[in-house]
């Protein structure tokens, strides 16, 4: 059960102050009454509202990706810099969404954003063995061995010890893609900063089966279908 002020808030994109006023003024009803009791608790799998005769579906948890841009703090909040959140518009701010991990600020590509608790955890935690695929720019090539040594497992300078990850070489550039399965600061870059071929530039590809939408353009976001949400949990292949 859920208070009408609060779903039809969350499902019409408009702050709880709003709502209640909707739903004060009569726009809004529930089974097709009209319902002005602001704390009115409704069951939200079985009633039908509609505001202003459209008809409004709640979701406890919300998802989306965004294409990441540089220059872009992946942070709910900052007094000094702008985030992520801050590319989205007042509606969707209002769901306490968070990213799903981070990307640092110079790295561009797939990030995930939710209002879901669990889901973040599981994406993020290497006991969930999540894939994330990059694509590198480097100075200089790494090599042969160090796809060895990223199949054992680097060890930085620091004594860091990184989990096994896939070091992919691509011919006749100075680019190569990274697949790892944790998530540690900066990792890729100290990874590939360790092979002496340090990272130029850095792009999120995907996360598990869930592959960056190439219709969007950096710091634009779109919500995940049901299918999308679960494809994160799944193995995929790195595509080109």
């Amino acid at each position: 059960m859920i208070r009408l002020d609060k779903l039809v808030s969350a499902a019409g994109g408009v702050s709880r102050q709003e709502a209640r006023k909707r739903i004060l003024s009569g726009a809004v009803t529930v089974d097709g009454a009209v319902v002005t009791q602001i704390d009115f608790k409704i069951d939200e799998q079985r009633s039908a509202v509609a505001m202003s005769g459209s008809a409004l579906t709640y979701r406890q948890y919300r998802y989306f990706m965004m294409d990441k841009p540089a220059g872009v703090l992946t942070a709910t909040t900052d007094r000094d810099q702008r985030t992520v959140l801050d590319l989205l518009p007042e509606e969707l701010r209002r769901l306490k969404l968070v990213p799903a991990g981070r990307l640092d600020k110079d790295t561009t590509g797939l990030l995930l954003l939710t209002n879901d608790g669990d889901y973040v955890h599981r994406v993020i935690s290497p006991r969930h063995n999540v894939p994330k695929v990059y694509y590198a720019e480097t100075d200089g090539m790494p090599n042969e061995a160090d796809v060895r040594r990223f199949a054992e497992g680097v060890t930085l300078s620091d004594g860091t010890k990184c989990l096994p990850a896939r070091l992919e070489l691509l011919p006749d550039q100075a680019a190569c893609r990274v697949t790892v399965r944790e998530g540690k600061y900066h990792l890729v870059r100290r990874m590939l900063a360790s092979c002496g071929t340090p990272v130029v530039t850095l792009r999120r590809l995907s996360i598990g089966s869930l592959h960056l939408d190439k219709m969007l353009k950096p710091g634009d976001f779109r919500e995940l279908s049901d299918a999308e949400v679960q494809a994160v949990f799944l193995d995929g292949a790195p595509q080109n």
